[in-house]
């Protein structure tokens, strides 16, 4: 029975080093997302001075491992088997649920999905216990004050960080403008002093005087000192930073890079108990059996160990920081994550990874009613001087692809990086995640980054990523609960699926993903382009070419899939009819987003281009869209009657139609040519062409009405109809060629 707990430990220990990959491609964002989204040094460089604050952040993190071992069970009450089980059943879900969320893109939180994973577990063989043994109670199971203490603390932080990002950035914006450069002179050695200040105060004097490995005598004198140390460093942090400056050093730069190193300190120190914490609990229980059970059989012998404090070896802390870094550099999902936070707190207008929502809606509305409310009691002339401090005209990013300037990124990191080596220091594990994005989000909103064109856009990202937040906290605990139970009831065979289903979930996982990104074009830089250009003859330019070729693209588009849906009509293809389905679905999506971010450049541009040629470019997107819903009507019947397995298309039909499908196909190829050509002298000529084969489709339809109404075979209605219909919608797909090829002419014209 021994070898078979040894494999569950080397198992767990296995799991912990994917887990390390899978939750850093998570958490990454954390203490990437403000160094990253203002582009202050090259991504190398950022992650250089990440790894290094990972590497010391490991280190010191021992303490924060009672959190696994008692900090939410009470596991003198729980035998070996119990304990291994729940340990198991933690790892197996937790695994699975943030690869979910991270092959989604959508932050979420470590640390909620330990907590309530444990819960979860202890949850439900406490349950068990108690309905054998009357005399336990959940008190005596499980550690509830300490559990009901650490939820508590994560969910309060959501609203602690969005309130101080917002003051905190509403304040800095105020003295140095967007335009900050300006505003250094007297101020800049002032906020990079107190920057430093409040990181070595959280970092130094309450985080390392913590550390087992700083000798007594040094901490009882920083314990005893602080006030006067805190002094000290200020005045020569201060100093420091104003010689810098003179020395012509970019002192935000340099608060964003320290920033960055204290966030991914604080982070190691304060998450990798979620990562390694149940594995090292799960060995460390398996030691002190194989140590000192005397033969006691795993159903009987209690973890007491667990209740002392841990002694985590340093090399093992050292290696788990190695992974960390590793997978920092190399996942893409935590680039797609970092993507996802990023984009919703950039300065600029652009395009909004999310929808509107009905909450988001009211939520906009009502802070506009709370706005104009202050507005009108607070004095003109102070309104006008608090505007021009937010001049975002002004704003000095550091190239084209940042998104948000360098005050805000130090703002970002000096806060997040403040309250979560609090927690740590408090022995509380907050959410990385709920703080740094929380921090994040009130800092751009306080900026006035959330325009009233993109707020309620982003309020709908924002209460997304929060809703995953709790979502994750409920699946969290039910699934660990259902897992826990089956493989206390199916003992080891139950235990090795879900061993299984654990490895070719992770494998299928890292498949899809792959898949995905291969399918997924690269992004263009053009549209940020176009948002950062303040010329609005480059933006015209840019924007032109941008239309020319989404509607070359549409055309091919739409030709290819009528082909297709005609083939599979007369060839009985099923599958290619779903094919095309989720085709027409995916390019509904894809012309929406290409919509809204050709209608921000198209503001930019000149004001006599934008409003002469406006008219233009709606018709042409709602051609796009009809084409779309063109094929949808056509494919709809189609795909329901070959589904169905109903008679065929009579070769007769194929035949007959075939001279006008090759006419149709040649229309369409010649309005893709001179689309993405940009040439118009065969204009006209199309157009006559097309009314043309739209008459000859209408004689053939008038032929197909009068043979259906002279056969009078009920048996072949169906597949009659089917017929006309594609008849008809030929005619319309025409149609909407010719006003696309219109419109594109109108509006593409030089």
């Amino acid at each position: 029975m021994s070898v078979v707990y040894l494999c569950i430990v080397v198992f767990l220990l296995c799991l912990a080093v994917f887990d390390l990959f899978v939750g850093v491609s998570n958490d990454a964002v954390n203490f990437l997302q403000s160094a990253v989204g203002a582009r202050v040094a090259k991504f190398r460089t950022i992650l250089i001075v990440a790894s290094v604050g990972i590497i010391i952040g490991a280190i010191m993190a021992s303490g924060m491992m009672d959190v696994a071992r008692h900090g939410i069970m009470t596991p003198s009450r729980f035998t070996f088997e119990e304990v291994m089980t729940i340990m198991l059943a933690v790892m197996v879900s937790d695994v699975l649920i943030l690869d979910m969320f991270n092959s989604l893109g959508m932050p979420t939180s470590t640390t909620v999905s330990l907590v309530f994973e444990l819960l979860g577990g202890s949850f439900a063989l406490a349950t068990v216990k108690m309905l054998s043994d009357h005399s336990l109670d959940y008190g005596m199971m499980l550690n509830s004050d300490q559990a009901l203490k650490t939820i508590g603390a994560i969910f309060a932080s959501v609203a602690i960080a969005f309130i101080i990002g917002i003051v905190v950035m509403w304040i800095a914006r105020v003295v140095f403008t967007f335009n900050y450069k300006k505003h250094l002179r007297y101020t800049v050695a002032i906020f990079g002093g107190i920057a430093f200040t409040t990181l070595a105060y959280f970092i130094f004097f309450k985080g390392l005087a913590k550390s087992p490995y700083l000798p007594e005598t040094l901490k009882d004198y920083v314990k005893e000192n602080t006030n006067i140390l805190l002094l000290y460093t200020f005045i020569v942090s201060t100093v420091v930073m104003e010689i810098m400056h003179l020395l012509k050093v970019d002192i935000f730069k340099f608060t964003v890079l320290m920033g960055t190193f204290a966030l991914a300190m604080a982070f190691a120190g304060n998450d990798l108990v979620n990562f390694i914490g149940v594995p090292l609990a799960g060995l460390s229980s398996y030691q002190d059996y194989m140590a000192n059970s005397n033969g006691a059989a795993p159903d009987s012998f209690l973890m007491t160990s667990l209740m002392e404090s841990a002694k985590t070896p340093p090399l093992y802390l050292f290696a788990a920081g190695i992974i960390m870094i590793v997978s920092m550099a190399t996942s893409k999902k935590a680039q797609n994550v970092i993507k996802t936070s990023v984009d919703l707190s950039r300065q600029d207008e652009g395009d909004e990874m999310f929808g509107s929502s009905r909450a988001a809606r009211g939520i906009v509305r009502y802070t506009r009613y709370c706005v104009d409310f202050v507005n009108k009691y607070t004095p003109k002339s102070i309104t006008r001087w608090i505007d021009s401090r937010f001049n975002k005209e002004e704003v000095i990013l550091t190239d084209d692809k940042a998104a948000f300037d360098m005050v805000r990124a130090a703002v970002n990191l000096v806060i997040a990086a403040m309250l979560i080596t609090m927690g740590t220091n408090l022995t509380c594990p907050l959410s990385t995640t709920y703080v740094t994005f929380m921090v994040a989000m009130g800092s751009s909103l306080a900026d006035r980054a959330w325009s009233r064109e993109s707020a309620v856009y982003r309020v709908t990202g924002v209460l997304s990523v929060i809703g995953g937040w709790f979502i994750t906290a409920a699946v969290a605990f039910l699934v660990c609960s259902l897992v826990c139970l089956m493989m206390f009831y199916g003992g080891i065979v139950v235990k090795a699926l879900f061993i299984a289903l654990v490895v070719y979930s992770l494998i299928s996982s890292n498949r899809r993903f792959k898949k995905k990104k291969a399918e997924e074009s690269k992004e263009s830089d053009t549209f940020r382009l176009m948002m950062r250009t303040r010329d609005p003859e480059l933006v015209w330019d840019m924007l032109r070419n941008n239309v020319r070729k989404m509607q070359a693209d549409v055309v091919a588009f739409a030709l290819q899939e009528f082909n297709s849906i005609i083939d599979s009509l007369a060839q009985e293809k099923v599958g290619a009819l779903r094919k095309a389905s989720k085709n027409l679905k995916a390019e509904q999506e894809m012309l929406k987003k290409c919509r809204r971010q050709e209608m921000l450049a198209l503001k930019r541009c000149p004001e006599d281009i934008s409003i002469e040629r406006n008219t233009w470019f709606h018709l042409g997107m709602n051609s796009d869209q009809q084409y779309i819903y063109c094929l949808k009507r056509m494919l709809e019947p189609i795909k329901e009657h070959v589904d169905n397995n109903f008679n065929p298309l009579p070769q007769l039909y194929v035949e007959e139609f075939k001279p006008l499908r090759t006419k149709i196909d040649g229309l369409m190829k010649m309005c893709e040519d001179c689309i993405d050509e940009d040439n118009y002298e065969n204009y006209r000529e199309i157009l006559d062409e097309a009314d043309g084969c739209k008459d000859e489709l209408s004689v053939l339809r008038k032929k197909h009405i009068d043979r259906m109404q002279e056969s009078g075979n009920n048996d072949d209605m169906k597949i009659n109809l089917i017929y006309l219909n594609v008849l008809q919608e030929s005619q319309e797909f025409l149609s909407v060629m010719r006003h696309q090829l219109r419109a594109a002419n109108k509006f593409l014209e030089k």
